[in-house]
């Protein structure tokens, strides 16, 4: 149901009966008017409007980008929009500095982050919880990769762009981020180094005028050699192993390891479908990416044109797609088409084959039976009653012989198949 649907009907009957109607309960038909910023009817607007005093409804407000604008029974609820309004702050010279508060896409996380799969210390986190931030980061460096999230968050929210989870009813995709700080051909990630790196839900996404920006936090790897020692693979550069005795190093090996190195990359990318776009910053020895906060909020306010540009390109690419699509899908059915029609004549002379054949077969019997009757009555001695029931046992055991019931079972190539497409 579109929101606007939803407005109207809101303001057409108390919420108790439509949610009824919707096979909900009116708590949750709250909640869904709450998720797409539909406003209702106060406490008592029904009493007062039985007596005509009822006060005029408030217009539906616009939906914003990243606004949910539809719901469907049984889909999950975005959470709602924020009661205060973002907008552009200007900093003043002689505001003193105060600490940055925890955005509220990062309130409670750390908990959640930290209910993972799996405790290796040389992995990244994997929470159960698909619904999170799209950061990525070890148990070690999960407090700072927070603190960079939040520096983000809150410039960009500062700036008037809101940092959310991708609309339900909107479908947005997220990209491959490569963990890798020195990009190689081979991965060796994870214990058999072939592990799988947690990615949420659904994305986290800022909005760009109306253009969603994908936002994704990673901890990256760092090559590095692991020894083999007392059951676990460790650090070659370690205190345990530069301390192992020459004997505790006889059954021993190395290995190399993609291990999380507590450095951090951020990349923003086009969410929609079939849209080439991203843009990273990561940390390095010139400048962290704390430091990089402005050129990172600066580069995504400056993308709206060339962003505007791709969607334009992509939805005329996506346009011939769809016309080349639909011509090839009528040639389609046109061919099967053809091959049907061809298919019931072939069908159609093959049965009439048939009964010609049965045709033959039941006109050759009848006329035996005419001439060994013809013969029969020439026939006066006493061999005639013996030849009359044997002519009579051979009709009988034959059974019925007629032509014409073969042909009207014969269909023709109209009756089998009709054709969609005008033959000329």
């Amino acid at each position: 149901m579109a929101r606007d649907d939803l407005y109207e009907r809101v303001w057409a009957e108390p919420i108790n009966r439509l949610a009824e109607e919707l096979g909900v309960t009116h708590y949750y038909l709250a909640r869904v008017c709450e998720a797409l910023n539909v406003p209702r009817p106060p406490a008592g607007y029904w009493q007062k409007k039985a007596v005509g005093k009822q006060a005029p409804r408030p217009d539906l407000p616009a939906a914003l980008p990243g606004y949910q604008v539809r719901w469907d029974k049984g889909t999950p609820l975005s959470a709602p929009p924020p009661k205060r309004a973002y907008r552009r702050v200007e900093p003043k010279a002689a505001d003193r500095p105060r600490r940055p508060t925890r955005h509220p896409m990062l309130i409670g996380v750390d908990e959640s982050f930290r209910k993972s799969r799996t405790d290796e210390k040389n992995e990244f986190l994997r929470p159960y919880k698909y619904l999170l931030p799209d950061i990525v980061a070890s148990a070690d460096h999960l407090p700072a990769a927070l603190d960079i999230a939040n520096e983000i968050y809150n410039a960009l929210d500062q700036r008037g762009h809101r940092v959310m989870f991708a609309p339900v009813d909107q479908e947005m995709r997220r990209i491959h981020v490569d963990e890798q700080e020195v990009p190689r051909k081979d991965r060796k990630y994870g214990r058999y180094q072939t592990g799988s790196i947690w990615s949420p839900r659904r994305p986290t996404v800022t909005y760009v005028g109306s253009i969603p920006v994908g936002l994704v936090l990673t901890e990256m790897t760092e090559r590095v050699t692991m020894r083999y020692l007392d059951g676990s693979y460790v650090r070659e550069d370690s205190k345990l192993v530069r301390s192992a005795r020459p004997w505790q190093l006889t059954h021993s090996w190395t290995t190399e390891q993609d291990l999380p190195c507590g450095r951090f990359r951020f990349v923003a990318y086009c969410p929609l479908a079939n849209i080439d776009w991203s843009a990273n910053w990561q940390d390095t020895q010139a400048a962290d990416l704390k430091s990089l906060v402005p050129s990172i909020v600066a580069r995504l306010q400056g993308s709206e044109a060339e962003l505007s540009a791709l969607i334009v390109a992509e939805e005329k690419a996506a346009a011939q797609r769809r016309k080349e699509w639909a011509e090839a899908h009528e040639r389609y059915l046109r061919e099967e088409d053809r091959k049907a029609v061809e298919r019931a004549l072939a069908d159609s002379k093959g049965q009439l084959a048939e009964i010609m054949e049965k045709w033959a077969a039941a006109t050759a019997v009848e006329r035996f039976f005419q001439e060994a009757e013809t013969r029969l009555a020439k026939i006066d001695d006493e061999r005639r009653p013996d030849i009359e029931g044997r002519l009579a046992l051979a009709r009988s055991m034959l059974g019925e012989q007629d032509p014409l019931r073969f042909l009207s079972e014969w269909l023709a190539p109209q009756e089998r198949y009709q054709s969609k497409y005008p033959r000329f």
